[in-house]
């Protein structure tokens, strides 16, 4: 199982001394997260993808480029890629660019994004967030399959002969996750290519990731790509530790009070108990964590926020070793006690990446996992 974080890329004031970080710093304490995510032995480092204020992320793959040059073992990806107001050639480009310069440690998370003014900046109509993600994805897939293409839609101009360069690494596109918060239209597609599902599992209670993840599994089993159990699952999360639990709850108190996405809302209390957000001691993050197998089954990827709402820098490297140290190799020990035979342990790699790591798991020659029939290389 593959475990990781993920930044929202915020830009906030730390409530408890007022002082807020410049971009610069932000961006640069980015990048020294996801280099101690290497150093714990955490094995993906994933970026959203915002383009207003207060968020910093707007270009993921100059990002994950210069942390690709850093690294050598994490798996680079996204935790939103805009594929509604983004030009899929442009996407096709430049993470095939990003492939290459990673050696294949490249995977990416499609998503629509949450802020509506987003859509007219580049174009694009909010009401049309879902056929825009399902007619993008779809030319976006072919792009990376096809060498010449003819592409012919409703929301952007249309493709005679028309080659995507560089070609991913190897004939190898990188493996495509679906994010969604609400949208069983997005678990539809995910289903539909038979490429990850990745539940934001951030805001909302276990009865509704238990809905998503079990229409996904259904549909992925209804489209050939194998059983339901095999399907590709990753789940979001937010933690904050502490040795002792009392500890952790007064020092994060002030940060979830005024945090830009859940602050002056819902208790700390309230949120903790109705989402799967943990804040306690290691133990307490290993049972919770855990007891999401109870209502998504066995999964590949999990994914952890732990550097928002104005959190320093050496309180998240704190974080850190204590996921790297404490928590995670339980984690992974208990996940795979657990696992059936044949159900894929992590997400697919690609090839190149594969060779060079110890985890075996069932892939086709695309680089996606495989047990029924292929995936179809057409428009939902």
């Amino acid at each position: 199982m593959q475990f990781g974080i993920f930044t929202v890329g915020d830009v906030t004031t730390d409530p408890t001394t007022g002082r807020t970080p410049t971009e610069h710093e932000r961006i640069k304490n980015t990048v020294a997260i996801a280099l101690k995510a290497e150093e714990v032995g955490l094995d993906v480092f994933a970026t959203g993808e915002h383009h207003n204020p207060p968020f910093v992320p707007s270009s993921p793959t100059t990002l994950l480029g210069h942390i690709a040059a850093r690294t050598e073992n994490l798996v680079l990806s996204t935790s939103t890629t805009l594929i509604t107001t983004n030009d899929p050639v442009k996407i096709a480009e430049d993470y095939a660019t990003l492939q290459h310069l990673a050696d294949g440690r490249v995977d990416l998370m499609m998503g629509r994004g949450n802020t509506g003014p987003v859509y007219p900046w580049f174009g694009q109509d909010i009401r049309q967030g879902i056929p825009l993600a399902i007619e993008n994805y779809a030319l976006l897939h072919k792009l990376w399959r096809e060498d010449v293409v003819d592409w012919e839609g409703k929301f952007r101009t249309a493709l005679q002969g028309f080659t995507s360069t560089p070609r991913p690494l190897d004939d190898v596109p990188p493996f495509v996750w679906h994010g969604s918060i609400r949208s069983p239209e997005i678990a539809e597609q995910a289903a539909y290519y038979g490429d990850g599902f990745f539940a934001n599992h951030i805001f909302w209670p276990k009865q509704h990731t238990e809905k998503m993840v079990g229409l996904y599994r259904r549909r992925y089993a209804h489209y050939g790509h194998g059983t339901p159990e095999q399907a590709i699952v990753g789940l979001g999360g937010q933690v904050f530790m502490r040795r002792n639990s009392q500890d952790a709850v007064r020092e994060f108190r002030p940060y979830f009070d005024n945090a830009p996405v859940y602050g002056h809302g819902p208790s700390l209390e309230d949120f903790s108990r109705e989402t799967p957000l943990t804040v306690g001691s290691p133990q307490q993050v290993i049972e919770r964590t855990l007891s999401f197998r109870d209502y998504v089954g066995d999964y590949q990827r999990q994914l952890f926020l732990i550097d928002h709402a104005g959190l320093p820098l050496k309180t998240v490297l704190e974080q850190l070793d204590i996921l790297g140290e404490e928590v995670v190799p339980v984690l992974r020990k208990e996940f795979a006690s657990l696992r059936p035979a044949g159900v894929p342990e992590t997400a697919p790699l690609h090839p190149a990446v594969r060779k060079n790591t110890d985890g075996h798991h069932d892939t086709g020659t695309d680089g996606h996992h495989h047990t029924g029939a292929q995936v179809r290389n057409q428009e939902v």
